[in-house]
């Protein structure tokens, strides 16, 4: 029986690598990735040279049938995406179901991951959370920031960094401006920030900056929280 592995990339700092995921990776007959050129560079990095295929929101429901006919000749696929865990926010989901339907086994290597960093560095309660990832861009989007405003655990929501301001000002409407929330950057990286604050005090301390780079995970805290 042929094993499809889900295999957690770093973040941003490489060491988070861990061991037994570069042994898998360099165990499998073949490598799906989010981005083949992106995967190629981490790859190279720890001298592992097996054939890939993308597999990308993009094309992931015509390549999950490569991906079964990998499986079902008997041979191990291993599945990563550009950063973290793949199925959260990224592809994954697909591969999984359709490995379990063909009876193929399915092994998780954890590892770094952006959600639980951000959350854990925010100093918002983290015991009990909703994971939004990234918000739809259009339709059902602020009704679904209405529903969130509710909601009274911490929620975590992922934006990209030409976006944040929109994002903080959607939500300055939406909930109270002096709830309390953080913004999480670069994370693991060497320029790692943690800006904490309320809404407000948050979006104008990055309205005054001249750039916003880096990928971003924005932490609220629920609804009636405060310190």
């Amino acid at each position: 029986m042929s094993t499809l592995y889900i295999v957690a990339t770093p973040i941003g700092n490489l060491q988070d690598f861990s061991p037994r995921a570069v042994e898998v990776l360099q165990s499998v007959d073949y490598i799906a990735c989010e981005d083949t050129r992106t995967s190629g560079h981490l790859l190279q990095r720890f001298q592992i040279d097996k054939p890939t295929f993308s597999f990308h929101q993009h094309n992931e429901h015509r390549k999950v049938g490569h991906l079964m006919n990998i499986l079902d000749a008997q041979q191990d696929v291993a599945l990563i995406s550009d950063a973290g865990m793949p199925g959260i926010s990224d592809p994954g989901f697909l591969a999984v179901r359709a490995a379990q339907n063909g009876n193929h086994t399915v092994s998780v290597i954890p590892g770094p991951d952006a959600a639980t960093t951000a959350v854990v560095a925010s100093g918002l309660p983290c015991d009990r959370y909703i994971f939004e990832g990234f918000l739809p861009h259009k339709k059902g989007r602020q009704k679904r920031l209405g529903q969130l405003a509710e909601e009274e655990l911490t929620i975590i929501i992922y934006e990209s960094p030409n976006r944040l301001l929109k994002l903080l000002g959607e939500l300055e409407e939406h909930f109270e401006p002096d709830r309390l929330a953080a913004v999480a950057r670069e994370l693991t990286k060497k320029f790692e920030e943690v800006v904490r604050g309320t809404i407000s005090e948050l979006k104008t301390e990055f309205e005054s900056r001249d750039s916003i780079k880096g990928e971003i995970v924005v932490i609220v805290s629920g609804k009636g929280y405060s310190e």
